[in-house]
């Protein structure tokens, strides 16, 4: 079934205590893709970069099972964003943002790709990602990704967004700050009661959420020896979740907890590199085995 993402195709420059990079291919459209090509592709992306980007990089993404048919290429500068991350990898301080031709980014899909029966909204102007669901004709689920800047600057449109999706993903800062509740429980139910039907909630190193009215399921992170770079794991987690569940086309209480685990797992991936390198040589038979990981970690029987 289609899979379509719509968000930011940038240049990073990411400092971690354990090495850099630079200029590197980054943002929410080619973390999703990257992860969610080894379940499923094509995997359909909408986005745009300057005429500075370095094609050649998108196109090992092309090899993979991306579709860049929706990748706008505008004169004048692509998006870049550096930043630099403490030692535990936890906090980061952000260095420069400049966003070049994604600041006059107007989502217009292809006609085939309007057709998508799996979407995901980037971490985009909700504004935009509203328009991008006028344009997609029939949906199955559709998820979405937003930040602080959003909840603050445009809350009222925000909210009108949820009404129209299936699947809120942020981390519990972001769930806070949208709800005003600090208990991050409370703050998954107030999500569901503004429209979705469920929300992933990102706890980064301890793991990540499924919360649905009447259920909460818990997928740890992965325990990971090296870990070099954390950019883009949330993305790579949606790009696993998603991907998964395009790929088996079931929305079951048991598959969506699987599709968690996959989504953790692609998570891992991501941060054991800089950028998208974790997921070069990665198959499928790697990330099932990584997933079986996951039920051995987790796996008990209750006593008589």
């Amino acid at each position: 079934m289609g899979l379509l993402v719509v968000g930011s195709i940038a240049l990073d420059s990411v400092a971690t205590p354990f090495g850099e990079t630079a200029d590197a291919p980054g943002g929410s459209a080619v973390f999703f893709s990257a992860a969610g090509a080894i379940l499923h592709n094509p995997v359909q992306v909408v986005g745009v970069v300057g005429s500075d980007y370095p094609w050649d990089a998108l196109r090992q993404l092309e090899a993979r099972g991306v579709d860049l048919t929706g990748v706008e290429r505008a004169p004048g500068e692509s998006f870049r964003w550096k930043a630099r991350y403490s030692y535990d990898l936890a906090s980061r301080e952000t260095l420069e943002t400049r966003l070049g031709v994604f600041a006059a980014f107007r989502p217009r899909l292809p006609e085939r790709f309007r057709s998508a029966r799996y979407v995901f909204l980037g971490n985009i102007d909700p504004e935009l990602q509203l328009g991008v669901l006028d344009q997609v004709r029939d949906p199955a689920l559709v998820a979405c990704d937003t930040m602080n800047y959003w909840i603050h600057s445009k809350k009222d449109l925000l909210l009108e967004l949820l009404r129209h999706i299936d699947i809120l993903m942020v981390n519990d800062s972001e769930a806070r700050e949208l709800s005003g509740d600090w208990n991050i429980y409370r703050a998954a139910q107030w999500i569901l009661s503004r429209g979705p039907t469920m929300t992933v909630i990102k706890q980064g190193e301890h793991g990540a959420l499924l919360v649905e009215a009447q259920s909460v399921f818990k997928v740890p992170a992965y325990p990971l020896q090296e870990v070099f770079d954390p950019t883009g794991a949330g993305d790579a987690f949606a790009g696993g979740f998603m991907g998964y569940l395009a790929k088996t086309g079931d929305r079951s209480p048991a598959n969506l907890r699987r599709a968690m685990v996959y989504g953790a797992a692609m998570g891992s991936f991501a941060v054991e590199k800089f950028g998208i390198q974790g997921f070069e040589g990665v198959t499928l038979a790697d990330v099932r085995a990584r997933v079986r990981g996951f039920k051995e970690l987790v796996h008990f029987e209750v006593e008589p």
